[in-house]
């Protein structure tokens, strides 16, 4: 593995009594797409916002690196934290219309929106139809294409996404799918996708990992953390068996 894009070394995360997250070691390699599978209450969505710089780990440390600079959520500038876009499992959209929210982040950093980058990212996710409908009038489905096309309109190195097909129809989902595919394939964006679903991160995944009670039981390869885990738990976790 070379040209890890995050370290993590001796991290804990403990929210009052409890230990939410306890990885002693992981190293994510830049430009793969990484699922990170686990029961509810696994640790991962707390993960995942260490990977965004929006919180620090307890104990140990959580490294981001970017341009041969090792950074941490501490002494992240705002450029920093710009090349690294979350999604979040149920985003907030603000009470305007479809196309000025996918607008937003791009007015805040003081930039232009590309009209025909915003039409094109609206048609490709089903949204065209809807670019002048307020955000309150849409279904949960559509708020999620939304916030997935204000996350890509920035055009980050790295994209974070916390379940974002759980709950939709599956057209919505096989468009999220195909967006998270084509980002990660053709721009080499670092891509970690937080999901429920195995099938899902059989079908995009080049990396995967599972996380049980907070810790870390297995990351590798897809095709061998698939089809020859090397740990029993990750392998009935697999087989759709009890494992929490």
């Amino acid at each position: 593995m070379t040209s890890p894009v995050y370290a993590l070394r001796g991290v804990e995360q403990i929210y009052g009594p409890r230990t939410v997250l306890n990885i002693p070691e992981l190293a994510l390699p830049r430009g793969e797409l990484i699922a990170v599978l686990g029961p509810n209450g696994s640790g991962k969505t707390t993960l995942l916002r260490m990977l965004a710089l929006l919180e620090a780990p307890t104990r140990g440390s959580a490294t981001l690196n970017l341009n041969g600079r090792a950074i941490t959520g501490l002494d992240a500038s705002i450029e920093d934290r710009r090349r690294v876009t979350m999604v979040f499992q149920r985003p907030l959209l603000l009470s305007r219309t479809v196309r000025e929210n996918v607008r937003y982040g791009l007015s805040l950093r003081g930039s232009q929106a590309n009209g025909q980058q915003v039409n094109e990212l609206l048609e490709k996710l089903g949204l065209a139809r809807l670019a002048d409908a307020r955000a309150d009038t849409l279904s949960g489905g559509e708020i999620q294409r939304v916030a997935l096309a204000r996350a890509l309109i920035l055009s980050p190195e790295i994209l974070l996404l916390d379940e974002p097909t759980a709950n939709l129809d599956p057209s919505s989902g096989a468009l999220i799918e195909q967006m998270i595919r084509e980002t990660h394939q053709r721009d080499g964006v670092t891509v970690v996708l937080v999901t429920h679903n195995i099938f899902q991160a059989k079908r995009l995944a080049t990396r995967a990992m599972l996380l049980l009670d907070g810790e870390l039981i297995e990351e590798g390869e897809a095709s061998q953390f698939f089809g020859a885990p090397r740990d029993p738990r990750t392998a009935r976790f697999l087989a759709g068996e009890m494992t929490y």
